[in-house]
Parts: C-alpha cells; structure tokens; sequence
C-alpha cells in the first residue's frame, strides 16, 4: 500500500523558529468567504498509537505570491465548531 504524498507547509512560531507541518485539508466556507488548513506535525503520525495534534489556521491567498498564503489563528467558538464538525468528517473510515 502506498501512503499518498502530502503536502508540506513551514510555520514560524513566536520566536521565528521555523516548524514543518503535514496538510490535512483545506477547505473553503461560502457563507463566510473565509478558508481554512488544517496542520500535523511532521512525523506526528508515525506512531498511531498517540492521538495527532492537529492545528487550525484562517488563510488568505497572497497576493502575487505563488504557493504563498498568510495564516491567521481561528477566534471564535463558531469557527472552531465548524473546523471540529470538518475534521470529524475528515477521519479515515477504519477508525472506529
């Protein structure tokens, strides 16, 4: 069985120190005009035995930048329902 690839995103934190992070996904809501990632850890899933952290981040497109995008922490209670509701949707169908 082959692990599809994912994508790969660095993430300062408040000291500058650079973190690599695997994408969930992505997705977009309408009704907000708002997008949202979802980030693990590189490496966090290697051992299935621990549950993952799983970050969230509000993103917005940069403007003329190529793969470039600004993150923004997510605020209110709506929105973590909303990416909480996504990510239970998201998790594979073997877990049970």
């Amino acid at each position: 069985m082959t692990e599809q690839e994912k994508e790969r995103i660095v993430i300062p934190d408040e000291n500058g120190d650079e973190h690599l992070f695997d994408e969930l996904f992505r997705f977009h809501v309408d009704a907000t005009e708002k997008s949202y990632i979802l980030v693990t850890p590189v490496g966090a899933d290697e051992d299935d035995e621990e549950e993952v952290e799983v970050f969230a981040f509000r993103y917005e497109d940069r403007e003329g930048e190529e793969d470039d995008i600004a993150l923004f922490p997510v605020e209110t209670d709506e929105e973590w329902e909303m990416v909480e509701e996504m990510l239970n949707t998201f998790q594979p169908e073997d877990e049970e």
